[in-house]
């Protein structure tokens, strides 16, 4: 789950500004003549700060740790922060008495699954939890959906597999469109909450990666919602390279409190990758 905060710490600076935005912000000289060459933007700078993606990415890492009921851990660590950059219908979810799902297809199932991807020993629990995990509030068939892929994605990597077993088993059990790269996806690409318009490009960052590091910038580098797509991205990442520099795992650590680390370090110590924080 580290890479998934990773991604979206770092992300958070990009927020909303677009494709051309997102590069002019930090390359304020830099002409872009090769869409696969993305330069090398900081990682970390004063405004990087965590956002509703890891405080929900949290609360389902304690789910997972001390079990108990999901509505009000989520509920419970949303209000920690409530002014962490949440979605106005989970705003009013999350501030609200009642705890029913309310249909949603966002693509914030998919930003908080990545600690059931890395907690499960099968697929079949992975796809189960994955559902329950997003079916609270996202209980639409894409909402769903976008969440069991992420999870699955993140099993799948961590087990070892190729990355092109990765892509195939996504493609045909989700029907997400995983052909397309990031070169042609860049463009065009435009703004975009739901897990249909998101999660399928955070996936083709990652399959384009080298590294954890390198999967966040691709994702970053669509322009599009890159908090979340960087944390969907650096969460499969994780999984599959194995290794989180300790200099972004540093970062991490300085820019949350002690009190979510602790939730954070007891989850990889248990199931993550990083064994040694």
């Amino acid at each position: 789950m580290l890479g998934a905060i990773a991604g979206d710490m770092i992300g958070s600076v990009f927020e909303k500004l677009g494709y051309e935005g997102t590069f002019k912000r930090v390359f304020k000289e830099y002409t872009l003549i090769d869409k696969n060459q993305l330069p090398d933007f900081p990682l970390f700078t004063k405004y990087s700060k965590f956002t509703d993606d890891t405080m929900m990415t949290i609360a389902v890492a304690d789910w997972i740790l001390n079990q108990g009921d999901l509505p009000l851990i989520l509920k419970k660590y949303g209000r920690m922060f409530p002014n962490a950059g949440y979605g106005g219908n989970f705003l009013k979810w999350l501030l609200g008495e009642d705890t029913l799902p309310y249909y949603s297809f966002g693509n914030g199932s998919g930003m908080r699954v990545s600690p059931v991807g890395f907690a499960y020993n099968t697929l079949e629990e992975v796809l189960e939890k994955a559902e329950q995990s997003a079916a609270v509030t996202h209980n639409h068939p894409e909402g769903i959906k976008g969440a069991q892929a992420v999870a699955s994605a993140i099993f799948l990597a961590r087990g070892g597999n190729s990355k092109q077993y990765i892509k195939d088993y996504i493609q045909q059990t989700f029907a997400y469109n995983l052909d397309r790269t990031l070169y042609e996806i860049r463009p065009n690409y435009q703004f975009d909450v739901s897990c249909q318009g998101s999660v399928p490009e955070s996936i083709i960052s990652f399959l384009e990666s080298e590294n954890v590091e390198d999967a966040i910038r691709k994702a970053i580098s669509l322009g599009g919602d890159t908090d979340t797509m960087a944390c969907i991205a650096g969460a499969i990442a994780q999984a599959y390279y194995r290794d989180i520099p300790i200099h972004i795992v540093q970062a991490i650590k300085e820019r949350l409190p002690s009190h979510l680390w602790e939730i954070v370090e007891k989850f990889e110590n248990q199931y993550g990758t990083i064994k040694s924080l």
